[in-house]
């Protein structure tokens, strides 16, 4: 395939990605190839010489957020504040695309067997994620005498941040909520609260 075609090709594909992600995210749900090549005004076979499969096309699409968060990982590894808000408000900005794909994840663990090349290299991306940020945490936590492991950290604020993202999707709870940034707001600084600390007797036996 000659340089021309090679870049035509990633082109499409990553217009392919896109557009799948815009459905998803318009439908809130599932969609289908065929709708995807519909909006592409492409052949539904187009988006097989990219995409093997749905699934295939989904779990990339996984992948390509991932590494997006790297990318915030690698822009603000110097502040622990500056990084938890805008790994935070990624996620619960847009939070239906952070449900969803958490979601698709879940379901492509469970079921689908054909694509361990696929799930190593978002393991690998997530892997690189949070080492960039290792050592910021690791001296975060030291400096507060904190007990929390850095992944048991890091987990918490993706709970928080998680849930968060439930609740301001929810047609329900999106009726009685005031100030969606007052509330995106709170949700930040509880993920920055301080982890546990080291009391008077650990100090002494530790």
């Amino acid at each position: 395939m000659s340089t021309v075609r090679q870049q035509n090709f990633l082109l499409r594909k990553e217009k392919i990605l896109a557009m799948a992600e815009t459905l998803l995210l318009d439908n809130n749900q599932d969609i289908t190839l065929a709708e995807l090549a519909a909006e592409l005004d492409i052949a539904k076979g187009t988006i097989y010489k990219h995409f093997k499969s749905k699934n295939q096309l989904y779990l990339e699409l996984i992948i390509l957020n991932e590494k997006r968060l790297l990318e915030i990982s690698k822009n603000h590894n110097h502040d622990i504040k500056t990084y938890v808000s805008q790994y935070m408000l990624y996620n619960m900005l847009n939070s239906n695309r952070t449900i969803l794909l958490h979601v698709i994840e879940e379901r492509l663990t469970n079921n689908e067997r054909k694509l361990k090349d696929l799930f190593e290299q978002l393991y690998q991306v997530r892997e690189a994620r949070i080492l960039e940020i290792r050592d910021l945490f690791a001296d975060h936590l030291k400096s507060l005498n904190s007990i929390m492991s850095i992944r048991d950290y890091l987990s918490y604020i993706w709970t928080v941040t998680y849930g968060a993202s439930l609740l301001l999707n929810s047609t329900h709870y999106q009726k009685s909520i005031g100030s969606r940034e007052r509330l995106i707001k709170l949700y930040v600084n509880q993920a920055l609260m301080t982890p546990d600390k080291l009391t008077d007797a650990d100090h002494q036996t530790a």
